[in-house]
């Protein structure tokens, strides 16, 4: 990338905002987008060049980095290092773009697009789920109305599952605490561990009339758009 002024391909100053920067780049993805220009091989350079350019503004790190030292990656690469890598399998086509999830995830404010080695924590009411989003839709941004499907508290037995919310009585089994405990015979002799309730599940509570709204459960599925 030995040269590139990414200001001067996306047409910005380098005072340009975060919206300018944005609004140049949505312009000339349209502009040089293949689908657009069928005939005209240079297109898929020109966008891999506003793909790059965009990358790097649009991430204030790698942007202050280029800033100062010519480098998205900061000093020790200068215009003469190793280059940015996440368009190194750019193929002349929309699907060849190495690093088309950055740059759709710093668009839309999702900042570095690195993926943790761990499983992603959701916490109590997140809700996940997948969107298909043209490459243009991407760009140059949409509205679109999705359906989620979660399971909520029962209003008409407060989430105990028992009817009317008093329909229950105290585990005998356990004598309301949730725990029991089991002996069993080993080659080492009796045993005894504490385990949960098979009775109540570790409720402490037996449901004498199950909730005919939740059958029980204490949370009922709900959808909304």
């Amino acid at each position: 990338m030995a040269g590139k002024d990414y200001y001067n391909i996306l047409g910005v100053s380098k005072t340009a905002s975060d919206e300018e920067i944005k609004s140049a780049y949505r312009k000339l993805a349209k502009k040089y987008h293949p689908d657009l220009n069928p005939n005209n091989p240079e297109a898929g350079e020109k966008l891999k060049e506003v793909n790059e350019a965009y990358a790097v503004l649009s991430d204030k790190q790698k942007r202050a980095n280029y800033d100062q030292f010519g480098s998205a990656d900061g000093m020790g690469q200068g215009f003469g290092g190793s280059g940015f890598s996440g368009f190194e399998g750019f193929s002349g086509g929309f699907g060849g773009f190495g690093g088309f999830e950055d740059i759709i995830n710093n668009m839309f404010g999702g900042g570095s697009s690195r993926r943790s080695s761990g499983p992603a924590r959701v916490d109590g009411n997140d809700l996940q789920t997948r969107i298909e989003l043209t490459f243009e839709e991407s760009a140059l941004g949409t509205k679109k109305t999705i359906h989620l499907t979660r399971y909520e508290t029962c209003d008409a037995c407060k989430g105990t599952g028992a009817k009317n919310g008093t329909e229950y009585e105290t585990c005998k089994t356990c004598n309301g605490s949730g725990r029991m405990k089991v002996t069993q015979n080993t080659l080492f002799g009796r045993m005894m561990t504490e385990t949960v309730c098979t009775d109540c599940g570790g409720t402490g509570k037996k449901i004498k009339t199950r909730c005919e709204k939740c059958s029980g459960r204490g949370q009922v599925k709900t959808s909304k758009d």
